[in-house]
């Protein structure tokens, strides 16, 4: 396609075909907030992408240019500004013509081609799957997003536009679609305050994807509609005389479920259709917020509470800014009645969320904090996404983070925190700091010291207890809920790992390299890169992690450094990889280098390593059996030895035979208490009338604490054997 160039401002055409209709029914609602030089570079916009557009048609037959056109239609109902409204209109230019982001920027300025190039999908990914292709394609929407909100709103315009224009759609396309709005656009919309939107996609998403169970509950709706109707009349009517007799100024209103709305309520809470439908849903909108308590004090005299059901979202909003009285009532004939009590404020920006922003320019402080919520939550989106390792996981944590019931607690000061229902202590830890979180081990709720696995409630006041020495414990990922907190810990293993095994490859490396009289730091950087070269790394890094975690052997890699030509094959020799200074472990190296289970190695054994590719090094007692097959393999272990330094806790296991006497296991674990040291498990073997024999995993210091704690053992007269078990 030739560059397309639209200088000046071309009038509206005449009336002819659908497209132009839409573009005379969208300048009709600009000319109520915009001027007309604005109005007029809309049109060259829609001049523009209908020239980009031409010979393009829909699956209907239409005009392609009609959708973006309706979708600003759909912007310019919320007042979205100009730019914003051009940049509806061109959505899909980059996309789906030759155009390039340069030649938009160069004719409708920079802010309009970073909206629409925002909003485009990503047409050449590398990916391995769709699934893959389109949470890169939602990741990279949410950075755009990060740089300009405007971004997220006419996306969903967009997505709501396709949900209501699917009829000639293949079915399975169809449910594709309406599955992705469901997970990922429709919890959009609610957390940034869009109900109206919000609805909208759940309707059609829910209809789109089942057709049958949204066709059964319209008709059951419709059938029960009429019967409801004079229950719907009495309680409005009972309600808005006691607020007239109260002088107050309140209107009130019936409300009625949305489909989608019905379906979750009976899918969760597993009830039938009469069951969600016997509740009668009212609003009251008030003035003022004092009228609004006023109004639930008239209410609550009129029908009786239901205890535990009302919740007060003026004074704690939602994370999304969402304000509103909740009260569940018990109303004539015994039914149960839902009332929401609110300002008109309050459901202008319940209905706009976001885009009150630029819908109610007038009510300026509440559109602002909406604004400031919806950035804070894409500042911590933007954190999640930088340490998620790939888009599938980062879509993860998306849908973790947009389904979330709230729970309010207290920081020691009396901040208010705000957390998806079920977040423990590690939870809030992140979300106060990360460096917290990592640092955490421990809390006190109510002054009270609990583990960090403990779920919050509302009105706890937590107060993390950190340490300088703490780091984050993989079986933290087990029970946390937040994404910020599963993507902080994930990234900080993996970097932890990273650079363990990286330290543990220098070691080994250097080991192997002084056995051949050469000094790591002299080699000459060149004959590094040579080396790097011919083992396919891009760094010095890449190649000591690989050492560290068992992937490639250290000795090997020393003597390619040491021989004159590093692309000559390495040759072995008379098992020299067993004539080297051993290692020395201390036993705090971490996860590279672990301890074997089969025979439980502790300071002050003979102790043998092996390689264990992409895991490290395991240490094995010298007599295990399970490692004598190994032992063969020249190229795959090595020696070494404990450092002298080596402290902590190490796990020991014993065989222990006793008589079988009321009170003998709790002397055992007595004595052992009074010899400094713990019982982590017992497994009991084999019992009768007379003797019990018993494994035991003891937690120990060394070998000689361990000979010391079996001697004070075969003093009691209750024992009759003991034997430390090394395979």
């Amino acid at each position: 396609m030739p560059e397309i160039a639209v200088k000046l401002a071309p009038a509206l055409p005449a009336i002819e075909h659908p497209e132009e209709k839409l573009l005379h029914q969208l300048c009709e609602i600009l000319r109520s907030y915009l001027d007309q030089e604005q109005i007029n570079d809309v049109i060259r916009a829609y001049h523009f992408g209908a020239a980009a557009h031409s010979g393009q048609f829909r699956r209907s037959g239409e005009a392609y240019i009609c959708h973006p056109v309706s979708v600003a239609i759909t912007l310019a109902s919320m007042h979205m500004d100009h730019h914003g409204i051009m940049a509806a209109i061109l959505h899909d230019v980059i996309e789906d013509t030759p155009i390039s982001k340069e030649q938009l920027g160069e004719q409708f300025g920079v802010e309009v081609a970073e909206l629409v190039d925002g909003v485009t999908k990503l047409s050449k990914i590398d990916s391995r799957s769709r699934a893959e292709a389109q949470a890169e394609n939602v990741r990279k929407m949410f950075l755009a997003m990060a740089q300009d909100l405007r971004v997220i709103v006419v996306k969903l315009a967009d997505r709501l536009h396709n949900m209501q224009t699917m009829g000639n759609m293949p079915v399975d396309k169809k449910r594709r679609i309406a599955k992705e709005t469901l997970e990922i656009y429709a919890p959009i919309a609610n957390r940034l305050g869009m109900n109206d939107v919000r609805h909208q996609l759940e309707s059609l998403g829910f209809k789109a994807l089942y057709p049958n169970r949204y066709t059964a509950i319209n008709n059951a709706v419709k059938k029960s509609r009429g019967n409801r109707k004079e229950i719907i009349d009495t309680i409005q009517n009972a309600i808005q005389n006691r607020l007239n007799e109260s002088n107050l100024d309140g209107a009130v209103a019936g409300r009625e479920k949305n489909i989608a709305s019905i379906y979750q309520k009976m899918l969760s809470k597993r009830i039938s259709f009469t069951d969600v439908f016997d509740v009668y849903a009212f609003r009251i909108y008030c003035q003022q917020v004092d009228d609004c308590y006023r109004a639930l004090g008239c209410v609550h005299n009129l029908y009786k509470p239901v205890p535990g059901r009302f919740k007060d979202y003026i004074a704690l909003p939602k994370a999304n800014g969402y304000q509103s009285l909740h009260t569940i009532l018990i109303g004539p004939y015994g039914v149960p009645i839902e009332i929401q009590i609110r300002t008109h404020e309050m459901h202008r920006l319940s209905e706009s969320g976001i885009a009150a922003h630029w819908l109610y320019k007038s009510d300026n402080d509440k559109s602002e904090t909406i604004q400031a919520r919806a950035n804070e939550w894409l500042r911590d989106l933007l954190e999640i996404q930088k340490s998620a390792g790939d888009s599938l996981e980062f879509i993860d944590n998306l849908k973790v983070d947009l389904f979330p019931q709230e729970v309010f607690v207290f920081t020691p000061k009396g901040k208010i925190i705000k957390l998806p229902r079920g977040a423990t202590i590690v939870d809030f830890a992140y979300l106060v700091h990360t460096d917290v979180g990592n640092a955490c081990i421990s809390a006190r709720i109510d002054k009270k010291l609990v583990p960090l696995q403990t779920k919050l409630e509302n009105g706890m006041t937590v107060e993390v207890i950190t340490a300088t020495w703490a780091r984050p414990n993989p079986l933290w990922l087990n029970y946390v809920t937040t994404a910020k907190a599963r993507s902080c810990i994930r990234a900080y293993l993996k970097n932890f790992n990273q650079q363990e095994a990286i330290n543990l490859g220098r070691r080994l490396l250097e080991k192997e390299l002084q056995s051949l009289g050469i000094q790591l730091e002299n080699v000459d950087n060149t004959r590094i890169i040579q080396v790097l070269q011919v083992l396919k790394k891009h760094s010095m890094n890449e190649l000591l992690e690989d050492i560290g975690l068992g992937n490639r052997m250290p000795f090997l890699v020393a003597k390619r450094i040491s021989q004159t030509d590093v692309n000559a094959a390495v040759k072995l020799d008379d098992n020299e990889s067993t004539h080297k200074t051993p290692l020395i472990i201390k036993g705090t190296e971490g996860i590279v280098v672990s301890l074997a289970k089969c025979c439980r190695p502790i300071p002050g054994d003979s102790i043998i390593g092996f390689f264990n590719p992409g895991k490290g090094i395991v240490v094995h007692h010298h007599e295990c059996r399970n490692s004598n097959e190994v032992r063969k393999k020249q190229t795959t272990w090595l020696d070494v030895e404990w450092s002298p330094e080596a402290s902590g806790e190490f796990p020991a296991e014993i065989r222990i035979e006793l008589l079988n006497q009321r009170g003998s296991l709790a002397t055992i674990a007595s004595t052992i208490s009074s010899m400094d040291s713990n019982i982590e498990n017992i497994t009991v073997v084999s019992q009768d009338d007379r003797v019990s024999v018993d494994l035991l995993t003891l937690a120990v210091k060394d070998r000689v604490h361990l000979a010391t704690i079996i001697r004070k053992l075969k003093k009691l007269s209750i024992v009759l054997k003991i034997t430390r078990i090394k395979a």
